[in-house]
């Protein structure tokens, strides 16, 4: 899940450079995705009104419900 997050953001950015992507487990048994960018780069991965950001966690729990797992986005600043 992780490489999902990576590839989308490294696709929307100008720095991929910058791009870190870690994940961690919840109590619960769901997983947590941290993505964290380029400051300068910040509003392309949140797009206009949040959609972009909103679209990558669809596209997250898609897979992971497809693996019977849960999971989350987090976008750090």
């Amino acid at each position: 899940m992780e490489e999902l997050i990576a590839f989308i953001a490294k696709s929307l950015v100008e720095k991929p450079e910058s791009v870190t992507v870690s994940s961690e487990e919840k109590e619960d048994g769901s997983t947590l995705i941290k993505l964290s960018v380029d400051p300068g780069d910040m509003g392309r991965i949140i797009g206009k009104e949040g959609r972009t950001a909103k679209a990558m966690r669809t596209l997250l729990n898609a897979k992971a419900t497809r693996e019977g797992r849960r999971s989350s986005l987090q976008i750090l600043e």
